[in-house]
């Protein structure tokens, strides 16, 4: 299975906000949408960063609430690592694990196209696990209904 499928699935849709979007917006932004991440894009195409309820936390214990009216420029990670959309989610599984990231923008020739979460990937592999079971299930039973 690939990225591809996934976002044909779930839909190409991305959350994106401008540099200077205050981390306050950013909030309320994050809680409308009810996800934990936005790609930081000022032309909603090209990815500048990405910043997540995770950046905001760690902000808020270091820096203290003054952070809310900051831009999320100066939470956000600069340095993100990306995906295409003919990625395999077997390739991009051990990334998201061993990199203890939850959110991966997928990028077309430089285009933003989508974002796959952790829980993307994990219903994902869940719906083919359950594939493979009822599968096996049909062949043990002689391919008689279940």
């Amino acid at each position: 299975m690939r990225v591809t499928d996934t976002l044909r699935h779930k839909g190409g849709g991305v959350v994106t906000v401008p540099q200077e979007t205050t981390v306050r917006e950013l909030l309320a932004l994050l809680a409308e949408h009810r996800i934990g991440a936005v790609v930081v894009s000022d032309d909603g195409a090209h990815l500048d960063g990405i910043v997540s309820e995770r950046d905001v936390v760690r902000r808020l214990h270091s820096d203290g609430d003054g952070v809310l009216d900051a831009p999320v420029a100066q939470i956000m990670t600069a340095d993100v690592h990306t995906c295409e959309p003919d990625t395999l989610l077997d390739d991009l599984m051990p990334v998201m694990t061993q990199r203890r990231i939850r959110h991966v923008p997928v990028l077309d020739e430089g285009r933003l196209v989508g974002i796959v979460s952790i829980g993307d990937v994990v219903k994902r592999r869940m719906a083919e696990v359950q594939a493979e079971r009822d599968q096996l299930t049909d062949y043990i039973n002689g391919g008689r209904a279940r």
